[in-house]
């Protein structure tokens, strides 16, 4: 598993915006150089985190992006999914419940499970790999959400 470089590069480009004095708003071309990509590669990322509002783009002489919430209020989470998407990291492949019983639950411990929801439909049984797969994930949700922008400034000698 690996997250693409366009994470890497939104992270941090709004750890700069964050360290920017308040009114102060970065160009793209200040940005890309610090960060060593093209202007149009980060405008691309900076223009999804804009239309999450992330961050905000002001226009003319002294335009660039600034944060469009407090840094504290911007977790890794929030960042990875506008560049990475929200989707699942892991996706159960669909199998026959005959040959692979082993996989999937019990059709009785999936019946308490969602309090008496009864069907002969073998893939509306939990798939075991896919359940230990999302607990993982939801894991590592909950960490990149204890963890903000604010806070790698607080750990840094720039806070």
């Amino acid at each position: 598993m690996q997250f693409s470089k366009s994470t890497g590069y939104a992270l941090h480009a709004l750890i700069h915006l964050a360290r920017s004095e308040r009114g102060h708003h970065v160009g793209i071309k200040e940005l890309s150089s610090l960060l060593g990509v093209s202007d149009t590669y980060l405008s691309k990322i900076m223009s999804k985190l804009r239309q999450d509002g992330i961050v905000r783009a002001m226009t003319g002489a002294s335009g660039g992006y600034e944060l469009a919430r407090p840094a504290e209020q911007i977790t890794f989470l929030d960042v990875i999914q506008v560049v990475e998407g929200r989707q699942h990291m892991f996706e159960c492949f669909q199998m026959n419940e005959q040959q692979h019983q082993l996989f999937y639950e019990s059709e009785a411990a999936v019946e308490n499970e969602h309090h008496g929801a009864n069907t002969n439909d073998p893939f509306s049984k939990e798939c075991l790999v896919k359940k230990i797969m999302i607990g993982a994930e939801q894991q590592m949700y909950q960490y990149l959400r204890e963890h903000t922008i604010q806070g790698v400034l607080d750990a840094s000698s720039f806070g």
